[in-house]
């Protein structure tokens, strides 16, 4: 087994052996579930049936998951934390899973390109793999956060597959600078729903992605429209697959791509919608907002789940320390903590009643019932301060 060590403060060794350093590797078993539902159809004679097990893996057996694995409160010592930041072998697995979430996405194109499958069967595959698809921006998240050309490059590879260009510049230069404010289209406000919450979202990041974009070619002197714009390459390389699979299969294969990348788009608004909720960052006196803390970000240390998003769901420690890649992101005792993992929390979101019912107190005790400290959503406002004054 691996070990990393390192200085105390008194000058004794630290050895630490990481006990997960292989374990990450379960963020396969999501994809071979999923391809194995290809397998399935032939085996059993062209049943439409099993297209249903990418969706229902992805939304029911990783809370069921959770559930029984519990949670994970374990961190690195500190002393070791930067010659496991130095290890090559987890920034591997991500640039791994890049090109398998790209084999799977390319593998269910051709199957439903050369399939005569029902309507339902297409729309089932449409939820499970889209979701998956989306899943993929974990690794172009953690990559994206990178400074050196070939983790951006995977970064930006990735995206290709849905079509989210605008990602990782939107991230880095808008959501992390703006998190937990009402000014960020990312950060979801206490008493908004998830639908309404998905139109700000999408518009708004799509276009502060593209303004920063802009900003930085013209920076370049260059133009918008220039060959060395990251977000148009992105753009550019999804169209020309989708083209490729419409010279293939014909327009048809519109019906399952356009709604497939849409539910991979979706699969970081739901993300989104769950790791802010509420949570507001103070002003301080000059104006400005407080700097990001681990308090402004929902954190939820199930295990499964955090296996398999790579500890996204260590989000408090990622939004305070964005460059610790995800190996060593800590668990704290005192932040505001998720009720079950993404899987879970996803499916609540989209039922508003039952999330708000969830969430609400938690916001709540979390202000300390302090409604002023709360990101409100101002459709909401009236109806929050009738309930909770």
């Amino acid at each position: 087994m691996t070990s990393f060590s390192g200085t105390a403060d008194d000058g004794s060794q630290v050895i630490y052996a990481d006990k997960k350093r292989h374990l990450y590797w379960m963020i396969l078993i999501s994809p071979a579930v999923s391809l194995s539902s290809i397998w399935l159809y032939f085996a059993l004679g062209n049943n439409p049936i099993v297209t249903l097990i990418p969706a229902l893996f992805f939304y029911f057996f990783t809370p069921l998951m959770d559930l029984i694995m519990g949670e994970d409160p374990h961190n690195p010592p500190e002393e070791v934390v930067n010659a496991m930041m130095a290890d090559n072998y987890y920034r591997f697995i991500t640039h791994t899973m890049v090109y398998v979430a790209i084999a799977l996405f390319l593998s269910f194109a051709i199957f439903v390109g050369t399939q005569d499958l029902p309507w339902w069967a297409i729309l089932a595959l449409i939820i499970g793999v889209g979701s998956n698809s989306g899943g993929v921006m974990v690794m172009t998240h953690e990559l994206g956060h990178k400074a050196n050309k070939l983790d951006r490059l995977s970064a930006k590879i990735g995206n290709m597959i849905m079509g989210y260009g605008h990602f990782n510049i939107e991230h880095n230069k808008g959501h992390h600078t703006w998190v937990a404010t009402p000014e960020d289209p990312a950060s979801s406000r206490m008493g908004e729903n998830f639908y309404a919450f998905m139109l700000r979202e999408l518009s708004g990041t799509f276009k502060r992605g593209i303004s920063y974009e802009k900003a930085r070619l013209n920076k370049q002197g260059r133009s918008f429209w220039s060959v060395h714009n990251d977000v148009l390459q992105v753009y550019a390389v999804t169209l020309a697959i989708a083209a490729l699979f419409v010279a293939l299969f014909g327009p048809v294969i519109l019906l399952f791509l356009i709604p497939h990348h849409f539910l991979a788009w979706l699969a970081l608004t739901q993300a989104n919608y769950v790791e802010h909720y509420g949570l507001l960052r103070q002003k301080r006196a000059d104006g400005k907002y407080e700097r990001c803390q681990p308090k402004h970000s929902w954190n939820t240390n199930h295990t499964y789940s955090n296996m398999l998003s790579f500890h996204l769901q260590r989000h408090s420690d990622h939004h305070a320390y964005p460059q610790r890649p995800y190996q060593v992101l800590r668990d704290y005792k005192d932040v505001p903590t998720l009720p079950t993992g993404y899987g879970g929390c996803f499916a609540m979101a989209f039922v508003p009643p039952l999330w708000f019912a969830v969430m609400d107190k938690r916001v709540m005790n979390w202000s300390g019932g302090d409604l002023t400290k709360v990101n409100i959503c101002p459709k909401a406002k009236a109806k929050l301060e009738a309930k909770w004054s």
